[in-house]
């Protein structure tokens, strides 16, 4: 039976069809994990031990049968703790929500389960999915599974640290300026943001609407192909999910990659980047060419103005949706006096400091007399940063970069410095506001030990091209180790 923190859905398929191992031993193993791990992680935040072994028994009786087993049988998963899980604890990382037990799954969640997955838990996160560290949680900040006194990125940085130590084989996070990507490139896994559209948000309590996404965390990029492929797709109760045909992801991955334009912008190599990070990405680029990649500048001259793009747009679509968060109708009630005092307690209690500043920037930005010069305005500069992207795209076939402009960093480092931790997103906010699918991929560490990311992005509904290239420079970075 292959180790833990080598499975691949692959090696979990075929552990069970040679019944080397039985579904409920690989939950078991898992959850021994956990205990043994989560204490110094702080990487699950909730277990639903009863419904993954009813799953396993489930599995378990299609192997005796001889049945032919569905493409996630067995893998045990995490899941992000703002997605909906019918009856287990669904937080969003926050005190406001600490009681919420929703009465049903989110559509990525139900997928999964139909493919064969088995849902360890929850995954810790930056509240509402708020920050870059997974500091910002309510519940206690998660410590990278690497270098555990530095931070594993986020805000889906429980999922990441679970699938880096093993304690399952995949997860589900979400991307909204970076939170897939980010927390991938710190903990040293491939993590995969699709196309705005690509999966269904029904399920995925709100942060910002027009950016948010789910996507997967494991420990290949096969296996990221696979979920992506289970997850994909129309679904009636998301009105922004797209009707385009989802194709074989896994089948594509072996296209040869030899000719294909490789776009290098030179906005993402400027200042404020760590020259470990620079090595190890101009090398992954070097790589690339000797695959036979022909390297193509770029230039994006919107870059530069993303981050600020981004914090007003993001703020602004967090005030309209914490809204409901008001004491009345589910989640946290503070009582007071007065209906004004009880929403002042209660959200003043509920909501920690981070997502209270961008709740209040947001709000700034879309009042009377400022909508016009930051919100609006913010619109337009998100469009031009689109166009850039398709302009991009007309010279490329596919966009690499860094996926952070830094490794890791200590626990503590940025908590007093919002702008700095907001400056960890430079490379993953444009593709964000584009809308395109983008993958961090491990690229090897720094002196320290640290892990880089290189981000690849793809034209919109493209991530089979990304995926395929992405598994390429995997199997060459292997091959090399």
């Amino acid at each position: 039976m292959t180790t833990e923190a080598k499975r691949t859905i692959a090696a979990v398929r075929a552990d069970l069809a040679a019944k080397e191992v039985s579904t409920r031993e690989l939950v078991a193993d898992s959850y021994a994990r956990i205990e043994r791990e989560n204490p110094r992680l702080n990487a699950f935040l909730a277990l639903s031990p009863e419904r993954a072994y009813e799953q396993a028994d489930r599995i378990d009786q299609m192997v005796a049968r001889g049945e032919d087993l569905p493409p996630l049988a067995g893998l045990p998963l995490a899941i992000k703790d703002v997605l909906a899980t019918r009856g287990i604890p669904t937080t969003c990382g926050s005190r406001i929500l600490e009681n919420y037990r929703p009465p049903y799954d989110a559509t990525c969640v139900e997928r999964l389960e139909s493919a064969g997955a088995v849902v360890l838990g929850k995954t810790n996160c930056d509240e509402f999915a708020m920050g870059s560290s997974s500091e910002n949680a309510a519940y206690g900040p998660v410590r990278d599974a690497v270098a555990p006194d530095r931070v594993p990125g986020g805000s889906s940085g429980g999922s990441a640290a679970a699938v880096a130590a093993g304690l399952a084989v995949a997860a589900l996070g979400t991307d909204t300026g970076g939170s897939v990507r980010q927390p991938g490139a710190l903990c040293g896994i491939p993590a995969l943001m699709p196309t705005y559209g690509r999966v269904s948000r029904y399920g995925l309590i709100a942060f910002a609407s027009s950016l948010d996404r789910v996507g997967p965390m494991t420990t290949s990029v096969a296996d990221a192909a696979a979920l992506l492929g289970v997850i994909a797709g129309r679904d009636p109760r998301d009105a922004t999910s797209a009707a385009v045909p989802v194709p074989d992801y896994v089948a594509e991955l072996d296209k040869p990659v030899s000719g294909l334009r490789i776009g290098v912008p030179r906005e993402y190599f400027g200042e404020g980047m760590d020259a470990g990070v620079r090595e190890r990405v101009e090398a992954a680029i070097a790589r690339l060419e000797q695959l036979g990649c022909r390297r193509v500048e770029l230039e994006m001259p919107n870059t530069d103005y993303a981050i600020a793009t981004y914090y007003l747009i993001a703020t602004a679509e967090a005030s309209s949706n914490l809204a409901r968060y008001d004491g009345v109708r589910y989640g946290l009630r503070v009582p007071s006096d007065t209906l004004a005092g009880m929403y002042r307690e209660t959200r003043g209690t509920g909501f920690g400091a981070e997502v209270k500043r961008r709740i209040m920037l947001g709000t700034y930005a879309l009042s009377a007399g400022y909508y016009e010069a930051y919100y609006l305005k913010a619109q337009k500069v998100r469009a031009l940063i689109a166009r850039d992207f398709h302009q991009a795209f007309e010279k490329a076939d596919l966009i690499v970069t860094p996926t952070s402009p830094v490794p890791a960093f200590r626990l503590g480092e940025r908590t007093t410095d919002p702008l700095a931790m907001y400056l960890a997103d430079i490379y993953t906010v444009t593709g964000s506001l584009a809308g395109v699918p983008g993958i961090s991929v491990p690229c090897g560490n720094t002196s320290e030990g640290l892990p880089v990311g290189l981000q690849i992005f793809g034209p919109h509904f493209g991530e089979a091209l990304v995926l395929c290239l992405a598994h390429a420079f995997e199997r060459a970075f292997a091959s090399e180790a």
